[in-house]
């Protein structure tokens, strides 16, 4: 493996086929790799209003939901002209409430590093206490924006975060979305193929994957589970491609990519999850200089 921050030349990248982690900004980064060379997208991008990774200008840290909607739209329009032809974007995002326009957040004990010290204010159209929609608005975005939108998975997570709310059901679940670049694509059903709920057979994957989430000590929250990426590799990449992530965070996916036979190529801003990543992909024997 390789680490690159941003003072470094990309000029040969196209010929590098091990895998990279980039240290930057994602939309400084992403314009400098080489179209048409990814298998596949997969990541799971900042959440609005829901983290502070203490970056400025950070991607999930816009005061107003459209211009959130923006940059993640842009950034995802990069996305695709890196990708071959035939390839594929698993989008994972969840969804959040309006704040009334409380601009304070009270702390969260349990999960310190998870949320912001602000909250932004209601947007234009919703109300105080509104479910955003956010999975749905940002889908429809990349839609209109080019991309074909092929399925909607559903995340169910047994064990989700408990919530004290009295008025509506504790939110157990979270978006995946599958988009590709084209018509016509790489998905290689048979290889995430799953046994039937009656043990009779062997089916095709439904949209509905019981995943649990999977606490990570060194990150302080719950990250992408392995078990959520591995069918993305495994259906949207042949054996050796190459899987991007441009939101790497603590290396989830280039973790499960490497683990499948697969490189990778990631991005991100932070660089104390640079070395969280570095340090969680050790074990795979990669080399990072």
């Amino acid at each position: 493996m390789t680490l690159l921050d941003n003072s470094d030349k990309l000029k040969n990248l196209a010929s590098l086929s091990t895998s990279i982690i980039f240290h930057g900004d994602t939309r400084d980064l992403l314009p400098k790799l080489p179209d048409n060379h990814y298998a596949t997208c997969i990541t799971s991008p900042p959440y609005w209003g829901k983290r502070d990774y203490g970056i400025k200008d950070q991607i999930g840290a816009e005061e107003r939901l459209e211009d959130f909607i923006d940059n993640i739209t842009s950034v995802f329009r990069e996305v695709r002209a890196k990708l071959k032809p035939e390839g594929t974007l698993w989008l994972n995002i969840g969804d959040g409430y309006t704040s009334g326009n409380r601009t304070w957040r009270a702390e969260d004990k349990k999960n310190p590093a998870r949320a912001m010290t602000y909250r932004p204010a209601t947007p234009d159209g919703l109300k105080p206490k509104d479910l955003l929609g956010m999975p749905w608005r940002v889908a429809l975005a990349l839609q209109q924006d080019g991309w074909y939108l092929r399925s909607d998975i559903i995340w169910y997570k047994p064990n989700c975060q408990p919530e004290s709310v009295k008025d509506r059901p504790t939110m157990a679940h979270e978006y995946l979305f599958l988009f590709s670049k084209e018509e016509k694509y790489y998905y290689d059903y048979e290889a995430i193929r799953e046994s039937s709920k009656d043990g009779t057979g062997i089916r095709n994957k439904r949209t509905v994957w019981e995943v649990n989430t999977e606490p990570f000590p060194e990150a302080h929250f719950a990250t992408f589970p392995t078990k959520l990426v591995e069918p993305c590799v495994l259906a949207a990449s042949p054996p050796g491609g190459i899987v991007l992530d441009p939101f790497l965070g603590s290396g989830t996916v280039g973790l499960v990519s490497q683990q499948l036979g697969r490189e990778f190529h990631g991005i991100e801003i932070n660089p104390a999850y640079v070395q969280i990543a570095q340090r969680r992909l050790s074990h795979v024997q990669l080399q990072a200089f």
